[in-house]
């Protein structure tokens, strides 16, 4: 656990690799928490410090109950915090889902603390912003945003029926892992389920997107640091076409991979082509522009 005086948080962690090797960290999205970094943990702490948080709100990380502090500016504080009471002044940063949202963020308000940002499944904020405005069908994708604004309803909703709706986000064949992925096991659905089942559980996470209009549209956009974005192409939440729109906002060495039979919940879904994909870019040297 790391705690901050700004805050008063407590913030939950699970780390692999040696302290002293360069920092990955790992932000995930919704309704997850460290655990759907499971495989990364495991691949890169052969040459990174891996830390997989929960996020503000989420598993073990204390959940402030007003909505106020969820705003993204809280949010990109927190990661900010998180960096330097770990004795570091720069990472790698991953981040997918709403996660990813923060991490874009992160690498925009500061950018010398990220030396490489990787992103999974979650467009340039302004790119989603701008899209969602042109596009019903994505509105409509996005609708859980806009039902997520009503008070403790939504989460009744996900507790209903021992958790069924949490449960086929990652099961049913709209939404979750499809048949050439790495389904989740009955142990990780039932890690997902004892986490989120816990008191109060569910009200940090929403509250996450009950606060999202408050720092949108973006006064910068610009990313400086090599950026590889990552997309599961069958994401039920998320159009393929903010992927590429992404590029015009990063000026600097921009990568961009589709995964054709992948979902949204890419990292857990193809643990072993994402991890390839991730050391590959690692490796690269990015000191040419973009391509």
């Amino acid at each position: 656990f790391l705690s901050f005086q700004d805050s008063g948080l407590r913030f939950h962690y699970v780390a692999a690799g040696e302290r002293g090797k360069p920092l990955m960290l790992l932000l995930h999205g919704f309704p997850e928490f460290w655990y759907s970094w499971r495989h990364q943990l495991r691949e890169f702490k052969s040459e990174y410090r891996v830390v997989a948080l929960d996020l503000r709100g989420y598993g073990e990380t204390d959940a402030p109950s007003h909505k106020e502090n969820y705003k993204l500016d809280c949010l990109i504080t927190d990661i900010k915090d998180i960096l330097e009471s770990l004795g570091y002044n720069k990472c790698v940063l991953i981040g997918h889902d709403w996660g990813g949202m923060i991490a874009w963020l992160v690498a925009i308000c500061y950018p010398e603390m990220v030396t490489k940002l990787i992103v999974v499944n979650f467009p340039h904020p302004s790119v989603f912003t701008e899209y969602i405005l042109r596009h019903p069908s994505q509105l409509i994708k996005s609708g859980y945003y806009f039902f997520f604004q009503m008070p403790w309803f939504p989460e009744f909703m996900f507790t209903v029926n021992d958790f069924k709706v949490l449960k086929s986000l990652f099961t049913s064949q709209a939404t979750g892992i499809g048949r050439k992925g790495c389904r989740l096991t009955a142990e990780d659905i039932e890690a997902y389920v004892y986490v989120f089942s816990q008191p109060g559980a569910l009200t940090g996470p929403i509250n996450h997107y009950r606060s999202i209009f408050s720092c949108l549209p973006l006064q910068h956009h610009e990313v400086i640091m090599p950026t590889l974005l990552l997309w599961g192409e069958r994401d039920a939440f998320m159009e393929v076409e903010m992927a590429e729109m992404t590029r015009i906002y990063v000026k600097n060495h921009f990568r961009l991979t589709i995964l054709s039979e992948a979902s949204h919940w890419l990292q857990q879904d193809q643990p072993d082509i994402v991890n390839k994909l991730i050391w590959t870019f690692l490796k690269e040297e990015t000191t040419r522009k973009r391509e």
